[in-house]
């Protein structure tokens, strides 16, 4: 008997069938109609160099582009501040795309404009009105980063890179609350800026666990999750500089991709083993070269691959010895347990982050030098570029889609 589609609103389709699993534990599949970037106005490289653009700065932006249409288009913008600074995971979606909550890492020093200084500040976001709009900001530690939010919508992880700390929030409809915060650096034993840099975090499908980066002294925290109480587990090691991390939809494994100290240096991305029994706990099992400084990653949808967006030293002053004038993507392959590079392809100057559409057969890419998404397919073995730009207003510091 074949599937059928028993609901649809867009956003949710639940699917069921005679060899399925029983309709009372039929699981609704998230199917994003948006990707959600966070445009930074205000920085640009200067000779390799993140500086302060001259007076007057425009504000930062948030776009939204529709993923319904072929091809994808950007619909909505708005003003809301946000940075280039740390991994490109500082905007995150609800699961059913009504809220996006965007994180502002940097902003202009009030009493230097030519110098950028943390800020503090998470941005939320209605979608659920025409235009969309900013309904309220809400205050967490120095320098939020990377922002993950759980697949049932009620609470979100936000990474402070200034403060090593992890900010609690709790979603209840479109009130999105401080409720708590976890210490991740070991301050005690490495008090110095290096030891904060908690870059990012990602959130496990049931909820249950979360994995936080923290590049500065090259560790991942592993974190418990029981409503809005988060508990450190323990720490462990992957590479060089772990930077961006992500949850496969699958709930099976974890990749984080370690940016290393972006010297001309090949660079990895790393697989967790989260199918693991007590004693065991979440733990690295393989990792693979890629190249020049991953800074972007993110699992595909069907859980089968990955991405990594490499700066390819094109963030680097032209008298870099591996200076490059375009950047790459890399298709790493999941394999079981293991980790397989396959395709690649040059992408545009200084781009940041990677989004998916839900068929994971296309995947959009947020560049900075050219401030635009640049839409890209990939048929299993092969990627393409399909020739597809979206302009946006500022340089997209960061991608994301509600979490399938």
């Amino acid at each position: 008997m074949q599937p059928s589609i028993l609901s649809r609103s867009g956003l949710l389709i639940l699917v069921s069938c005679t060899l399925c699993a029983p309709a009372s534990t039929a699981k609704s599949v998230v199917i994003p109609r948006w990707a959600v970037t966070s445009n930074d106005n205000k920085q640009f490289l200067d000779s390799g160099v993140l500086s302060v653009l001259p007076a007057p700065v425009k504000e930062d932006t948030v776009s939204f582009i529709d993923l319904t249409t072929s091809p994808p288009k950007r619909a909505f913008e708005l003003e809301a501040p946000g940075s280039v600074n740390g991994p490109p995971l500082s905007v995150a979606v609800t699961p059913t795309e009504s809220l996006a909550l965007v994180t502002a890492p940097m902003k202009l020093n009030p009493a230097d404009p030519t110098k950028a200084i943390p800020d503090n500040r998470v941005t939320i976001i209605d979608m659920t009105v025409r235009p969309f709009k900013v309904i309220a900001t809400v205050t967490v530690g120095d320098s939020p980063s990377g922002i993950s939010i759980s697949r049932d919508g009620k609470l979100a992880l936000v990474a402070n890179r200034n403060a090593g700390t992890i900010s609690v929030l709790s979603i209840a409809g479109r009130v999105v609350t401080n409720v708590g915060t976890v210490p991740v650096a070991d301050l005690a034993k490495k008090p110095v800026p290096e030891s904060k840099s908690t870059a990012s975090v990602a959130i496990s499908p049931d909820g249950k666990l979360a994995i936080a980066t923290n590049d500065g002294d090259s560790r991942l925290t592993l974190l418990k999750i029981e409503g809005t109480t988060v508990t450190r587990v323990k720490d462990f090691w992957a590479g060089l500089r772990p930077y961006s991390v992500d949850i496969a939809s699958n709930g099976k494994f974890a990749i984080v991709a370690n940016n290393g100290g972006a010297q001309g240096d090949v660079d990895t991305l790393s697989l967790i083993d989260l199918e693991v029994t007590p004693p065991l706990t979440p733990h690295v099992v393989d990792t693979v070269s890629v190249g020049l400084s991953p800074e972007g990653m993110k699992i595909a949808p069907d859980s089968t691959y990955a991405v990594a967006i490499l700066e390819n030293g094109t963030n680097k002053a032209t008298t870099f010895p591996f200076y490059n004038t375009k950047g790459k993507m890399v298709v790493v392959k999941i394999e079981g347990k293991t980790l397989k590079r396959g395709s690649e392809i040059e992408i545009g100057q200084w781009c940041q982050g990677a989004a998916f559409t839900a068929d994971s057969k296309s995947i959009l890419v947020g560049c900075m030098v050219s401030k635009d998404v640049q839409v890209f397919s990939y048929d299993g073995s092969t990627l393409k570029d399909t020739g597809t730009h979206i302009p946006l207003s500022g340089g997209p510091a960061a991608i994301r889609t509600a979490e399938p």
